[in-house]
């Protein structure tokens, strides 16, 4: 009986020569996102503002207002996020003889990538914001603590003399 032998090329698929990760619309993603996010920020401080009056009785209550506020943020995170994943995963280079699934998950990896840069870049300028504002709030205090310790002296200076 004769044997027949056939050849199998076990040799491993060629990788793609392009990264899996393009940075370019990451970062594209990332900052429409948070430019989205300080532009409804700005909308939603406008808002926030004409919700409340300086008269008791006239402008929303604080549970009304806490609770707007907190719909409103939750809002902005989403569409900011949205159109920032939207974007990144859109702006990237096609990536062709690659499964649909994988290509799913790229783009998926490429929004949450966005999401993850804007976050920071966020976080950033917010904890710049807010170390701004606390020194120049410790300034003031030290100013005014000064301003008291002068008088004080001077005050004792001339209850003596």
């Amino acid at each position: 009986m004769p044997s027949t032998l056939t050849t199998v090329d076990v040799s491993a698929p060629t990788e793609s020569a392009s990264p899996a990760v393009s940075w370019g619309p990451i970062v594209a993603g990332a900052f429409a996102a948070s430019t989205l996010t300080f532009t409804l920020m700005l909308l939603g401080s406008g808002l926030g503002l004409s919700m409340v009056s300086p008269w008791s009785g006239s402008g929303a209550s604080v549970t009304t207002f806490a609770v707007s506020t907190a719909v409103w943020l939750i809002v902005v995170q989403w569409l900011s996020s949205a159109l920032g994943g939207y974007l990144a995963g859109r702006l990237r280079t096609k990536w062709v003889g690659i499964h649909t699934h994988e290509v799913f998950f790229r783009d998926t990896a490429h929004g949450f990538l966005a999401w993850a840069l804007a976050t920071l870049l966020v976080a950033g300028v917010l904890g710049t914001a807010l170390s701004a504002a606390i020194g120049t709030g410790v300034q003031a205090a030290s100013t005014v603590a000064s301003g008291a310790a002068m008088g004080a002296s001077a005050g004792a200076a001339a209850n003596a003399g």
